[in-house]
């Protein structure tokens, strides 16, 4: 696989990851914070250009991931739709690598 298409798998992880916002025990640990999240898109990147600017600039340029993330956030919380993506995104071993960052930004997105 190509080192931009990791990538691009990598930001569409670290995408679905950074809707988390608050809710229920689920599955997989950080699942329910994202599945539950009732975050809009305009917060969750206003957390992630305050926390990681050039993270906000990578997934804004990144037309995949963004639009993952957007239909993500499109999807009502708590809904099967949205748990099915999250797991989708966990399938992929480089999402694990932007935890820190997707734990920052779901801890503040509903603030903005």
């Amino acid at each position: 696989m190509a080192l931009t298409k990791k990538l691009a798998l990598g930001l569409g992880g670290a995408a679905i990851a950074l809707v988390a916002g608050s809710g229920i025990a689920s599955a997989a640990p950080g699942d329910a914070a994202i599945v539950n999240s009732t975050c809009t898109y305009p917060q969750v990147m206003a957390a992630l250009n305050a926390k990681d600017p050039a993270a906000g600039a990578a997934l804004a340029g990144d037309p995949a991931a963004n639009g993952f993330l957007q239909g993500l956030i499109a999807a009502p919380p708590g809904s099967p739709e949205r748990q099915q993506k999250v797991d989708f995104v966990r399938s992929f071993p480089q999402a694990a690598q932007y935890n820190g960052l997707i734990n920052s930004v779901a801890s503040t997105c509903n603030n903005y």
